[in-house]
């Protein structure tokens, strides 16, 4: 039964828990006995009896000879190979031996195997962990195989451990690190989309940084020993504190996990037999904790369920220079109330900076919201006006047509008719008729500056008075390197190079944070120089905590940090996050080729922002420690329009 309907939650890929076997030729009863009578929801079974060597069968009639399988695809129907039943490939090949035979052996045997699992229709394979410090032939006939798959999935089993040394450079790999095997070995497979790793969970764990590389990577299962768990006071199995918050890192990224191993814990005689009397399984008490680790997690706050389908998932950013927005768009935007209650913080600041108590019936005070959309902003600053009891004149200033026609509305039915004048026009063009007090805009982009909030207050600031108030008054952009496996796979799976210059706005699940964030490019508003110079470059250098071991840099997420008066901040960058805001997801900048880097080895990061006559984009590369090529060059994969 999933774990999941134990508990009535919805972790839906790591709902399911399985039971690693023996071989057996009775794979019926392996079921029966693994799934109806123990709960487990699938086996990891060996497909191919373990005495099997093909060249002990050549020359004996081997034309004739039937490969000694776990039993007759007849014996299960399709669906229950496909859902039960997890093929493990012969623990004994070694694909890198130095002995000809065992080697031969070895590849013909695994590719036998992955054709029979296939046959089968199998969902997934396990191949056998590396063995010894090369692993270069076995990742070639891995290689082969990925190319000829559609549906099948191959997990490569690695040890979850890290030596206490640390690998000092690119050319000596540290394979005592779990992280540099897997490293090794798909870097060596150009096929490694369809390449996932099941980690063997040991009794020890790595440090926390180490660990938190792999929620990065494409962990399919985790593979706990029933060595690994402890014995709580009533003589059942249970897992430490750090064992339990790594189990359910990987229930949160849609990992499985898989009991192994004999039993270990001497339960009581009355927990021997099940509520019907016949003979329980001998591993269920550990599924039973297992299944107690999920439900206890804590369910998806609604906004988080909300955005479950857009974890992971690229979106290419607004242009809203370019592009007028749709209605859904600005009503998702327009949701996002602590937002707005923000802005109607500053504005009520503002209102109170502007206009002292004494002269608040005497003087109105003129804001100009520019971009004001649907208008939410309208809405918090005349709500900011009412909070402070201070008079106001609005202009709602819009280029978007179809949302005017909504302003139109919405001022008659809110009888602000006295109070708003709606200006249907870009900003930049606008001849205001009077000087504002304070400039009001929604312009800013997952980036900061990345939906050209610079350039469009730089043409409306015109009409803004000498000592006005912008709302934001500046904004910062931030980037911190990534582990993101599944994002650049994505990428890459476009075949083409336009999509590695590209940046994407992001709903972050399955990646690593390498190292904190660093901040990029600021803009300050109002900003009176004689001519506002918004092309950008920064060198960054970011270093990888020690204890972690090296990682694979896939690119960089992007965040904002924005002040919009004074001491009322609004952003995405994680350690400063407004919290329960959602208008906003962190953006991506891919890298062509991922960057291996290690601890004792700096992380060399150029980010240039490039103003054109049209446009406005992006450009990225690192130069150490393994130089890239530049991304983006001169705008010719992705811009935004002037």
């Amino acid at each position: 039964m999933p774990l999941g309907e134990r508990g009535g939650w919805e972790r839906s890929e790591s709902r399911y828990c399985g039971v690693e076997t023996d071989f057996s030729d009775d794979v019926p009863s392996l079921l029966s006995f693994n799934i109806s009578t123990g709960g487990f929801d699938y086996v990891l079974a060996p497909l191919m009896n373990p005495s099997y060597r093909p060249s002990l069968v050549e020359g004996k009639g081997s034309e004739t000879q039937v490969l000694p399988v776990s039993g007759s695809d007849l014996v299960l129907a399709p669906s229950q190979w496909s859902s039960h039943v997890v093929g493990k490939i012969s623990s004994w090949i070694d694909l890198d031996s130095e002995d000809e035979v065992l080697r031969m052996d070895s590849e013909t045997t695994l590719k036998q195997e992955i054709a029979w699992a296939t046959h089968l229709s199998l969902q997934a394979c396990l191949l056998p962990t590396p063995k010894g410090t090369s692993c270069a032939n076995y990742a070639r006939c891995v290689n082969q195989i990925l190319q000829g798959l559609t549906t099948l999935q191959l997990w490569l089993r690695v040890p979850l451990v890290k030596s206490d040394g640390v690998s000092t450079n690119a050319t000596s790999k540290d394979l005592t690190d779990s992280w540099e095997l897997w490293n090794s070995f798909r870097l060596l497979c150009e096929h490694d989309s369809k390449l996932s790793v099941a980690l063997d969970v040991m009794s020890t764990l790595p440090s926390e940084t180490s660990l938190g590389r792999w929620m990065g990577e494409s962990v399919r299962a985790a593979i706990i020993s029933t060595d690994s768990f402890l014995t709580n006071a009533r003589g059942y199995p249970g897992l430490s504190k750090r064992h339990q918050k790594l189990v359910a890192g990987f229930f949160d990224h849609a990992a499985q996990v898989v009991v192994s191993g004999k039993p270990v814990h001497n339960l009581p005689k009355a927990s021997d037999s099940n509520t019907e009397g016949t003979q329980r399984h001998p591993l269920r008490s550990y599924l039973d904790y297992v299944a107690y680790l999920f439900q206890k997690m804590e369910p998806l706050p609604e906004q988080e369920r909300i955005e479950l389908g857009y974890r992971d998932f690229l979106q290419a950013p607004l242009q809203p220079l370019m592009d007028n927005l749709e209605a859904q768009t600005y009503e998702t935007f327009e949701r996002d109330s602590t937002k707005y209650i923000q802005y109607q913080r500053a504005v009520a600041k503002a209102l109170v900076d502007r206009v002292p108590d004494e002269k608040a019936s005497e003087l109105t005070t003129v804001l100009m919201v520019v971009g004001a959309g649907r208008g939410p902003l309208v809405r918090a600053s005349l709500q900011a006006a009412e909070e402070t009891n201070r008079k106001l004149k609005v202009y709602a200033v819009e280029k978007n047509p179809n949302a005017v026609v909504t302003l139109h509305n919405l001022v008659k039915l809110e009888g602000w008719e006295g109070i708003v004048t709606i200006i249907s026009c870009d900003m930049r063009f606008w001849n205001a008729p009077e000087k504002a007090d304070i400039l009001v805009s929604e312009l800013l982009g997952s980036f900061g500056d990345n939906e050209l909030s610079p350039e469009c207050l730089d043409g409306a600031q015109r009409f803004l008075k000498p000592d006005g108030i912008s709302i934001p008054s500046s904004y910062t952009s931030f980037i911190q390197p990534v582990t993101a496996t599944k994002l650049y796979n994505d990428v890459k799976a476009h075949k083409d190079l336009a999509h590695f210059e590209t940046p994407y706005v992001v709903k972050l699940h399955s990646v690593a944070k390498l190292a904190p964030s660093q901040s990029v490019f600021t803009f300050t508003h109002p900003n009176f120089s004689t001519k506002a110079n918004n092309q950008r470059y920064k060198k960054l250098h970011f270093n990888l905590p020690s204890d972690g071991g090296s990682a694979l840099v896939h690119g960089f997420a992007g965040y904002f940090d924005s002040v919009l008066y004074k001491d009322v901040h609004l952003g995405i960058e994680p350690t400063t996050a407004t919290p329960n805001m959602f208008s906003w997801f962190p953006i991506f900048f891919p890298l062509r080729k991922p960057v291996e880097v290690h601890p004792d080895s700096p992380l060399e990061v150029h980010f240039w922002r490039c103003c054109g006559s049209s446009k406005v984009w992006y450009e990225w590369s690192v130069s150490s420690p393994t130089p890239t090529p530049m991304h983006n060059t001169n705008g010719r994969s992705y811009w935004v329009g002037l």
